[in-house]
């Protein structure tokens, strides 16, 4: 790494409507280094990274790229400059195959004009092959999980040759086998001469690949400081200005009768003989590798896939859960890991949003009461700290924490019984963590049962009553909270 900074960020302010994003905000990056940004929810840091990008235009102060003074106006100009970015939010074409959008508006032709595709297979294969990826260049995006999604997007990014790569969430669908190839890449990256801004709130992350940090909070500089000078507990005090205690505050409740057993559930091609209980007050942990069923289990109790074979009994009786309404009128609440495509409208208002699965509870003969909405909207804002100018803000501007919260209200707001969690805390802080995990306990106190799905291992072990692990679309093993150990969990992940 050498001293010479690649970029400087000047005193960067950033308004939008009712909200000042970014208030003189500074950043330094040096030749060959991986610079965290780090910060709660709305704290600015995808702000900054976006002007950085050219995606948006700052209100005031320099950027300065390579020693020049600079003005990024548009997403290409950036690349043009050497800046590539990948966004916490998926950006590929769903249509489109994992070759075509790697190199979306880069294809190379032949002597003809026409499309090269076996060059593009070419480049592609090899990326994925230094990334350790057995992927098929030729499918549907539409065909893969979101983790492996973000693995494209990974790929997509290597492909720009950047000089400068921004990194936003780049591991929170990914499991720990594929983060550690990441890593890996990233040191590749690193001895090319490549400067990384790297964006995550996974906590341990930052010390096994960073050089520095800055912390932003609402919107300001606190601080920069070498990861090798600091600690877990510092950063976290700077974030949030306040201390964490403890990391996981689980509570363990008094389990109750069960609410939930799914006896020999298979849906073709994505679940083998699925067989589990979940009892009221109890946090049924889901574990397992990429791949392994965890998400398509989630949703074919949710409805939203069709199973082929087995039993859902809901409080003892047999059900027949056919479409995700089936399923919220059974008192289901599915909390998705992809939230923009399928856990809100965007275009909608916060109040909307939050509202939107109960509508009937808000209506008499088909006439919206606004004023009862907005009265429960309210304490949910209140409840899950949830940042926002007010119940009217389109949740399409609000930060991905914060859209995270309210879905969650969404939920709330249902008085759901049955609460399946698909990474409830992906891209979220982890002051915000926090709370949703106290909200966990509130939650399984008050006798909702609640089947959470994490790539997170700690978190496994740290909020679950029990555990289930999945390998290859089944369950490879169940262990309680007492007995449980990254070890074990990682030999039934990986069918040992």
């Amino acid at each position: 790494m050498q001293d010479n900074p690649v970029l400087e960020m000047r005193n960067i302010s950033k308004t939008f409507p009712g909200v000042v994003a970014l208030d003189r905000v500074g950043l330094e990056v040096k030749k060959g280094e991986v610079h965290i940004l780090l910060g709660e929810n709305g704290a600015g840091k995808s702000t900054l990274v976006k002007i950085l990008s050219g995606a948006y235009q700052k209100n005031s102060g320099d950027i300065f790229l390579f020693g020049e003074k600079t003005e990024i106006s548009s997403p290409r100009h950036a690349l043009e400059l050497g800046v590539g970015i990948i966004y916490q939010e998926l950006s590929l074409i769903q249509q489109m195959t994992a070759c075509e959008n790697i190199f979306l508006g880069r294809e190379k032709t032949d002597k003809i004009g026409l499309i090269d595709k076996k060059f593009l297979t070419g480049s592609a294969q090899k990326i994925f092959t230094e990334l350790n990826l057995d992927f098929n260049c030729d499918i549907p995006i539409k065909n893969y999980g979101i983790a492996q999604q973000q693995m494209i997007e990974v790929a997509k990014a290597l492909s720009l040759n950047a000089k400068i790569l921004i990194m936003d969430e780049p591991t929170s669908a990914l499991s720990e086998t594929e983060t550690n190839r990441l890593f890996e890449a990233i040191r590749t990256l690193k001895a090319r001469g490549v400067s990384i801004i790297y964006i995550s709130h996974r906590m341990e992350e930052l010390f096994q690949i960073g050089d520095r940090v800055t912390v932003l909070r609402d919107g300001k500089n606190i601080g920069t400081k070498n990861i090798n000078e600091t600690s877990k507990e510092e950063l976290i005090k700077m974030m949030v200005n306040r201390e964490l205690k403890e990391q996981f505050p689980k509570h363990h409740s008094m389990i109750g009768e069960e609410i939930l057993r799914v006896e020999n559930l298979s849906r073709k091609g994505s679940l083998k003989n699925i067989n589990f209980s979940l009892h009221r007050g109890e946090i049924l942990g889901i574990a397992g590798l990429l791949g392994s069923g965890r998400t398509e289990l989630a949703r074919a109790l949710f409805g939203a896939d069709k199973i082929n074979s087995g039993k859902i009994f809901i409080n003892g009786e047999q059900v027949k859960i056919k479409s995700p309404g089936d399923a919220i009128g059974r008192g289901l609440g599915f909390l998705t890991e992809d939230r923009k495509s399928q856990g809100l409208v965007l275009i909608l208002t916060v109040k909307e949003n939050i509202c939107l699965a109960n509508l009937d509870a808000f209506s008499e003969y088909g006439i919206i009461n606004f004023k009862k909405e907005e009265r429960d909207a309210e304490q949910y804002l209140k409840i899950l700290r949830i940042k926002t100018p007010g119940l009217n803000q389109k949740v399409i501007n609000l930060s991905g924490g914060n859209q995270q919260k309210v879905i969650l209200a969404k939920w709330l707001s249902r008085k759901a019984e049955i609460f399946i969690f698909d990474e409830p805390t992906r891209g979220i802080d982890i002051g915000s963590k926090t709370d949703i995990y106290h909200l966990m306990n509130d939650l399984a106190e008050q006798g909702v049962a609640i089947i959470m799905i994490s790539s997170e291992l700690p978190e496994i072990l740290g909020m679950s009553d029990n555990i289930l692990v999945m390998h290859k679309n089944e369950i490879a093993g169940k262990i309680s909270s007492a007995e449980a150990t990254q070890e074990k969990i990682m030999q039934y992940a990986i069918g040992a």
